[in-house]
């Protein structure tokens, strides 16, 4: 149980009474600092604007012609969202202006999940953001300080003290424009800000460096671009799709699966079309002895103690910064950590064309030596290949469909193993796919690097507010 001594004015300042809002540990550390005589001053005093886009109504389209992307508070943290971006009207999408995602604002949610922080960086700027996210657009002289400031600890506990709502937590604009933010020596400002600014644009690079391994290994393998005819799949349906129908001898159905998704006329058509475009061999005869295997079932007892270890989940494995959970080392098996180098697969989940089912996921710095759930598929390449590249080609458009196509399952989906070892993998020359290979790698570093640039700048903020509260 939590108790507290309060302050007669500290009740009577505020109509509030809950016990969770005036016990709040971000609230009382940043009241801490005032009772000390620390300068602060509201966040809207020091920034141009506290928004939101409004509500209004999201019509969803599938053309990039007539779409912009868009992305919803959920997505937001993933280290690439462009990749789980719905296309939203450009026709009929309102106030445009106010809805677009301007390079260095920040992004704050404000419904459902509360006090999420993202900085926009040059890679995804100017795409509509749901009503759901709270725009703060800070200076261009200290956008990344304010950004540490909002993703510490000490004001991520602040912030859900804002919250209302029963079913659906909600903060509003206002109450983020009025949190207060410590004035920090202008040199502290100044080195925090650095830091956040080398990792943005080392985020942006690697996004970049993603994007043209992709995109040489479909230009050396003479892949055209993958359009919708091409693949099934459960997105916005158009009248213009034609209904796919097909009929199957009964020769090329196995007790595999009887499953129509499966023997799709469409991805089977694809697969000709790249075999016929490149040299191809099947996924299996890519990985090592142990082909497809897991991290299997173990207990999951949440501790607080640093003596645990990490686990990381599906939810949080596509995050900017990988934060995962501790739990009890009591019966779970540490010989089987990620190791750099492996390639995962998201192997639970729906059919959504934005949820993470069936995405690829590369094991940098970031996740080695990591605990991963049980419910990723993970494969290791054998030493004649290289998984950067293997990587790539799971990554891509393609390589996602022809994942997706061998699933089964109702509510929850996944994967049938002997089905997404016989995908097709292209093989080109040594020198190209390693070219891809290290493309891959050196995007996944530079991803690891801005992670430990933007921990080390929250650590300074968190660190000096510390220092005033020992003083």
């Amino acid at each position: 149980m939590k108790t507290a001594i309060l302050k007669y004015r500290e009740v009577t300042q505020t109509s509030i009474f809950k016990p969770n809002y005036h016990l709040n540990i971000g609230k009382r550390s940043l009241a801490s600092l005032l009772d000390k005589g620390v300068g602060c001053v509201p966040l809207g005093s020091i920034v141009q604007k506290v928004y939101t886009g409004g509500i209004f109504k999201r019509v969803f389209v599938k053309s990039e012609k007539t779409g912009i992307p868009y992305i919803s508070a959920q997505n937001m943290m993933t280290t690439n969202p462009l990749k789980f971006a719905k296309l939203i009207s450009r026709k009929y999408t309102p106030r445009q202006n106010d809805m677009t995602l301007k390079e260095n604002a920040i992004l704050v949610s404000c419904a459902g999940t509360v006090g999420n922080i993202r900085l926009i960086d040059a890679s995804f700027k100017d795409i509509i953001g749901s009503q759901d996210i709270i725009r703060v657009i800070p200076n261009s002289s200290d956008y990344g300080f304010i950004y540490a400031y909002l993703s510490s600890n000490v004001c991520y506990n602040y912030i859900q003290s804002l919250i209302y709502g029963s079913v659906v937590p909600r903060i509003e604009p206002n109450a983020v424009a009025n949190i207060p933010v410590p004035i920090f020596p202008e040199s502290k400002q100044q080195e925090i800000h650095n830091l956040i600014v080398e990792s943005a644009n080392l985020r942006v690079e690697a996004n970049r460096l993603l994007e043209e391994a992709e995109n040489n290994l479909k230009s050396y393998a003479n892949l055209p671009l993958l359009k919708t005819e091409n693949y099934d799949y459960f997105g916005a349906r158009s009248g213009e799709r034609k209904v796919s129908c097909f009929s199957k001898n009964i020769g090329q159905i196995d007790a595999t699966t009887i499953n129509a998704f499966n023997h799709s006329s469409r991805i089977e058509e694809t697969k000709q079309l790249i075999k016929k475009a490149c040299a191809t061999i099947p996924l299996i005869e890519v990985l090592d002895d142990k082909k497809l295997f897991s991290t299997g079932s173990f207990p999951r007892i949440e501790v607080d103690s640093e003596r645990g270890i990490m686990l990381v989940n599906q939810k949080d494995i596509f995050d900017t910064i990988i934060k995962g959970k501790r739990i009890s080392r009591r019966k779970v098996k540490t010989d089987n950590l990620v190791e750099y180098g492996e390639v995962l697969i998201a192997g639970v989940g729906t059919l959504g064309e934005n949820e993470t089912f069936c995405r690829a996921i590369f094991a940098n710095e970031e996740l080695q030596e990591r605990l991963v759930s049980g419910e990723f598929i993970r494969m290791k390449t054998s030493d004649k290949y290289l998984s950067g590249y293997l990587f790539a080609w799971l990554r891509s458009d393609y390589g996602f469909r022809l994942i997706r196509n061998t699933q089964t399952g109702t509510k929850l989906c996944r994967p049938i193993p002997r089905l997404l070892l016989q995908i097709p993998v292209p093989i080109l020359s040594e020198t190209q796919m390693k070219e891809i290979d290290e493309l891959v790698k050196k995007a996944h570093t530079y991803y690891h690097i801005a992670n430990n640039k933007e921990t080390q700048a929250i650590h300074l903020v968190e660190q000096e507010i510390s220092l005033w509260q020992q003083s």
